[in-house]
């Protein structure tokens, strides 16, 4: 089974969880408030100041992602796994099978294009949906997320860690060269959840895309491949000129520092026949489901290894970024701690972790926390990292060197005397005779 971005958003419509509204909100403040005071409900929208549509809170929840994908929530992180571990070829299109290249604009200008201002305090108007498309004669093809401010006519400028497409790019500029790139918004979503996961340079996340549900590319004249039903592909080329970045709002509701990121030129814009343009709400419910779900099977992974893992939350109130619950089923005395440092191995940008037996639902806070209370003593299942590094989108850890101090906290029950830690549940009673 294969669904394309606008595919879902028809079968929300037609299944009534698709909101419409019935007033043009404006770019600038308003269709960002508006998809915050609705979220995880996705909202469909017409614009002031543009001629295209948005769509945003689309993949809100994971239940929105296990209903596009055809699965069960609980069955995501397994999947995904499954994806990573087993990547395989997409299908590869003629150009008159590719939806998105039904229009193609040669004379580019961002000011039409449906790109919101979210916050008064924002650098300017940005891409937040945006996936970006590289190849390497070497390595490959590589897909990653980037968020684009808006800085001029045809030019954005882009948030790059120093990673896969950070390395793409000196790499071409050591041959004499500059890096041909695509953008692509409004992708379905196994390409979105693809190019949010961490894989070592090299591993094509589009072959895993690919397997997470079938996709098929088109190649551009700059031969880059990118999904045939995708909404929008713009070309690019990433220039050697660096302007301040910023503020953005990130992951966690607080806002990034402003860096020298690159400049990235856009040449030429392809587009499907009434295009919608994906907003990704900064900070919000789709931000952080998209951003933190891959990253819960290369926890499971490492866990995994070392322990017999079986359920892996990161979870809303840690920014689906920083915090993580974990399940496992303990047979060891230390597989608690061991759990807690191939946490931190599986995600590199986790703060805190709390590993939990089985018997604890690890998407129920209250039911973790119920654990940390009755099976957590700090004097035997503390385990604090000094001196880590983390994630620069965390305020409290060093914005520059991402410094920060990890804790683990080991809420699993001791093997001997399991009995008296074990909750008690009241029989489920049917109380139609009785009341």
């Amino acid at each position: 089974m294969s669904i394309s971005f606008r595919e879902f958003i028809k079968k929300l419509e037609e299944e009534g969880k698709l909101l419409k509204t019935k007033k043009k909100p404006s770019l600038k403040l308003e269709i960002a408030s508006l998809l915050h005071s609705v979220e995880p409900k996705p909202l469909f929208s017409a614009l002031e100041e543009s001629d295209y549509r948005i769509v945003g809170n689309v993949f809100a929840s994971k239940e929105l992602v296990a209903e596009c994908l055809g699965c069960k929530k609980e069955e995501l992180v397994e999947k995904m796994l499954n994806a990573i571990e087993n990547p395989s070829e997409p299908k590869l299109v003629d150009k008159k099978e590719a939806p998105v290249l039904e229009n193609t604009i040669t004379d580019v200008d961002l000011s039409k294009l449906p790109i919101p201002l979210h916050l008064e305090k924002d650098g300017g108007p940005y891409y937040t949906s945006a996936v970006v498309i590289a190849k390497d004669k070497e390595y490959g093809r590589n897909i990653s997320f980037h968020r684009l401010m808006v800085i001029g006519k045809d030019k954005v400028v882009a948030r790059i860690l120093p990673r896969h497409l950070n390395e793409f790019i000196t790499r071409a500029e050591a041959n004499g060269g500059e890096l041909d790139i695509a953008i692509v918004v409004g992708a379905p979503v196994n390409v979105l959840l693809a190019g949010a996961t961490s894989v070592k340079i090299g591993e094509d996340e589009m072959k895993i895309a690919n397997t997470l549900m079938p996709v098929n590319t088109v190649k551009l004249e700059n031969g880059i491949e990118v999904p045939a039903d995708a909404e929008f592909v713009y070309e690019a080329v990433v220039t050697k000129e660096e302007v301040d970045e910023g503020p953005f709002l990130d992951l966690t509701g607080t806002y990034d520092i402003v860096r020298k990121q690159r400049v990235f030129h856009i040449t030429k814009i392809h587009h499907r026949n009434g295009a919608m343009h994906h907003v990704l709400l900064p900070g919000g419910a789709e931000h952080k489901i998209l951003m933190g779900m891959p990253r819960e099977p290369t926890i499971w992974k490492e866990v995994n290894a070392v322990a017999e893992c079986t359920g892996v939350n990161l979870t809303e109130g840690g920014c689906c970024w920083l915090h993580a619950a974990v399940s496992i089923k303990k047979k060891n005395k230390d597989d608690g701690s061991k759990a807690i440092t191939a946490a931190f191995h599986g995600h590199k940008s986790l703060k805190h972790v709390v590993i939990v037996d089985d018997d604890i639902d690890v998407h129920n806070m209250e039911d973790v926390e119920w654990a940390i209370a009755t099976r957590f003593q700090g004097d035997k299942g503390l385990l604090v990292l000094k001196d880590q590094k983390g994630s620069s989108l965390d305020p409290s850890s060093n914005p520059e060197t991402r410094a920060t101090t990890k804790v683990g906290f080991d809420a699993t029950m001791p093997l001997q005397g399991k009995e008296k830690f074990r909750k008690q549940n009241y029989k489920k009673l049917q109380t139609g005779e009785y009341l």
